[in-house]
């Protein structure tokens, strides 16, 4: 079944409802590096009522100024309102949802009927979408939230495709799902390991990732404690594989889902700028010419330089086995470096002038991207300074550099370099 809406071009079929591309910023750089690398629309939490308290999050002030650039873009906001609220966490909720609307904020991710409610009566102009946290997995539950009013369901991160395919057969609304980032443990978030081990409640937000953790194996019995284990045995963990469906984007577009979600407002810009840009290149790839589109082996190798943890399809191709999960010794993939941020590019002395994001010198060989240009390597030659003196390195944080560049470069290119071992 197929529910895209396309056209014929000159005997090529091509999909003319592309589905939103929608990305995590925890902050609000992050929030203008998704939108200037091709995200349709960012989704933030505030300073309250979301699910990531270690997050940078976002004041209102903040929040202005992000609806404000990404209207340059046509680009829309959504904020986290994803918490249990209990009943000390009500106080100030009407005001801060009528704050939202007026700053411009297209929609919240909620999952508590309470916060709901409040917002379709005080800020009627804000979209509600139904939080992954709701675990919403079959037909019937869609058409009861589409019933109360709802714009937009979040899948939980277990549905599958048959049943992604089931949901837009049997109900007209708006189906955003998950497509990268970090998988949990626990059935669509619902976990208390972190409420045990360190009283950190991850349904309001603080989450410690004790699914992350290294373990050792014991037996408790009437001796005591009894290592099930050897010294030399990589520690257990419980942590799954991170979700990845680049090489299945042409079945979910053509699922007819609305919204392809990228996890991470933990996640730094190098992160976002990268996964945005590769996941706006399949999508608009696969949409111009859906029957002859294929994957492309750069857009695998992009995605490897910002990944630190091997990736899998999950639940989205049938019901994961042992091999979606991660076991014994797990080391970091990543063998890139996010080393600087470019500020501006003077076309008559090929300079650029570049923010420094971790240390670099004379010598080393580095490759730039972005969403204006190719992809290009070269060797750094002379650094200099603001003022003018020439460096031996780039070492100190944010400190603000120059040097001659082979290509033309834009404000929010970045540098990144090879970590070679």
């Amino acid at each position: 079944m197929t529910v895209t809406v396309e056209e014929t071009r000159k005997a090529k079929r091509v999909i003319t409802k592309k589905p939103e591309l929608l990305a995590p910023a925890g902050d609000l750089e992050k929030l203008k590096v998704a939108v200037h690398y091709g995200a349709d629309a960012v989704f933030i939490g505030g300073q309250e009522f979301g699910l990531r308290s270690n997050a940078g999050n976002f004041t209102i002030d903040e929040m202005r100024e992000g609806v404000e650039f990404a209207n340059r873009y046509g680009a829309k906001i959504y904020v986290t309102t994803n918490i249990f609220a209990h009943n000390e966490n009500i106080d100030g909720l009407e005001e801060y949802l009528q704050s939202l609307q007026e700053v411009g904020i297209t929609g919240i991710i909620v999952a508590d009927p309470l916060i709901i409610e409040t917002c379709k009566k005080v800020a009627p102009k804000v979209e509600v979408h139904l939080s992954t946290q709701q675990s919403l997995s079959n037909w019937l539950a869609v058409k009861y939230w589409k019933e109360e009013g709802l714009h937009r369901v979040v899948l939980a991160r277990e549905v599958g495709l048959e049943e992604m395919l089931e949901m837009k057969k049997h109900v007209d609304i708006e189906i955003e799902a998950f497509v990268h980032g970090a998988m949990c443990i626990a059935y669509s978030g619902r976990c208390v390991l972190s409420n045990h081990m360190t009283a950190r409640d991850s349904n309001r937000g603080g989450c410690c990732q004790s699914c992350r953790w290294d373990y050792d194996l014991f037996e408790l019995n009437e001796n005591g404690d009894q290592a099930l284990f050897n010294e030399q045995d990589p520690q257990y963990t419980m942590s799954p594989k991170d979700l990845n469906l680049l090489q299945s984007i042409p079945k979910v577009i053509e699922a007819g889902i609305d919204s392809l979600k990228v996890e991470g407002r933990m996640k730094s810009i190098h992160y976002v700028a990268t996964v945005t840009s590769v996941y706006r290149k399949v999508i608009d790839a696969y949409c111009e010419d859906p029957d002859n589109f294929k994957i492309e082996k750069a857009w695998l190798d992009e995605l490897d330089k910002c990944a630190n943890r091997d990736f899998a399809p999950q639940f989205f191709e049938g019901t994961p086995t042992f091999e979606e999960q991660m076991y014994g010794n797990h080391p970091k993939r990543t063998n890139f470096d996010f080393i600087g941020f470019v500020l501006d590019y003077d076309p008559k002395t090929s300079i650029v002038t570049m923010q420094q994001r971790n240390h670099f010198r004379p010598g080393d060989e580095v490759e730039f991207f972005g969403p204006e240009i190719d992809n290009f390597v070269q060797t750094i030659d002379t650094i200099w300074d603001e003022d003018g003196h020439e460096l031996d390195a780039a070492r100190h944080p944010l400190q603000v550099v120059r040097f001659k560049v082979d290509q033309p470069l834009h404000p929010m290119n970045m540098m990144r370099k090879e970590v070679r071992k």
